[in-house]
């Protein structure tokens, strides 16, 4: 099974390594996987720690992080011949470097089949940025936030409302609003991280969605399925009305104009990616899940976009 790969970069000093600690401790349950630069700075309680050898380290909830050691392919390919495989990895990208580079290697489709790219996530310093909103004129700083998926407005609990709204201003130039999250401590919602575990799309039971909801209130998820084949101009046309509303999507697609074969959708921020789905799934169904900020989409609207694709009709 391929394993989604989430990438963080950003601003030096921003917090990468403290979001990606975030996320390590906070797994939900999933086995992950950390590249970092420095191992030294990756702050986990002691008493998380299982074992620390042979530059792993391994946590107690089945998690590892790891120091990025020459080239990083060879370091992926390392991480997914370890028995467990994760179920994620998560890569941190230096302060001082261009992710541009990084991006095309992981969408590259020889990777793409074992480690397809599932979201990548900018830090910026809020209080950076409230103090100095042209620190995005650098070019590096630009090209961190303009790579990326999903914009952590981190260390947002150490400005007031006028340095905060500043920082979202300077960011907005280069990013839509809806893909802009204040963040305190590295601290975000998984749902801005992860689509669901492995290629499986996230379909919790209804108890496990009332969980989740209860636990991030401020998103919401919706299913779409059907038993028959989409139209795939159809799809388009309503992915792209739905996709202004959309954090992220992504699930298995079946197309009238491909019988038999089994596409793997996703969305995320601005980028949408259409592939072979991995084996097993099931030929002729569709099954989405589509995530949004509270009261951003209706589960009917979703619906009734989508539905239209089933008897090829325009959405």
């Amino acid at each position: 099974m391929a394993v989604p790969v989430i990438l963080v970069t950003g601003f030096l000093g921003a917090g990468k390594t403290t979001l990606i600690n975030h996320l390590l401790t906070h797994a939900g349950g999933r086995r992950l996987a950390a590249v970092v630069n420095d191992f030294g700075a990756v702050n986990i309680d002691a008493a998380l720690i299982a074992e620390n050898a042979d530059g792993v380290m391994s946590l107690a909830n089945g998690c590892i992080c790891c120091s990025l050691q020459g080239d990083l392919l060879r370091t992926l390919s390392s991480l997914l011949r370890r028995d467990p495989c994760p179920e994620g990895i998560v890569i941190e990208t230096s302060g001082v470097s261009d992710p541009a580079e990084v991006v095309r290697t992981l969408l590259d489709p020889v990777v793409w089949r074992e480690a397809p790219l599932e979201t990548v996530i900018a830090v910026a310093d809020a209080a950076a940025l409230a103090a100095d909103p042209a620190l995005l004129d650098d070019t590096l700083c630009r090209s961190q936030v303009a790579s990326a998926d999903i914009v952590a407005l981190n260390k947002a609990d150490l400005v007031d409302a006028a340095g905060l709204a500043r920082a979202r201003a300077a960011l907005t130039r280069l990013k839509p609003e809806r893909v802009i999250f204040d963040a305190s401590a590295g601290a975000i919602a998984p749902e801005l991280a992860f689509a669901g575990t492995g290629h499986q799309p996230v379909a919790p039971d209804p108890r496990a969605a009332e969980r989740a909801r209860f636990a991030t209130p401020r998103f919401e998820s919706t299913t779409f399925e059907s038993s028959e084949p989409l139209s795939l101009p159809g799809f388009q046309q309503a992915m792209t009305r739905l996709a202004p509303h959309l954090i992220r999507a992504k699930g298995f697609v079946s197309f009238a104009e491909h019988p038999g074969r089994v596409m793997l959708f996703q969305l995320v921020g601005d980028r949408a990616t259409l592939g072979p789905a991995p084996p097993g799934a099931e030929p002729g169904a569709t099954r989405l899940v589509l995530i949004a900020e509270m009261g951003r989409l209706t589960a009917s609207g979703a619906e009734e976009a989508l539905n239209r694709c089933v008897t090829a009709t325009p959405a």
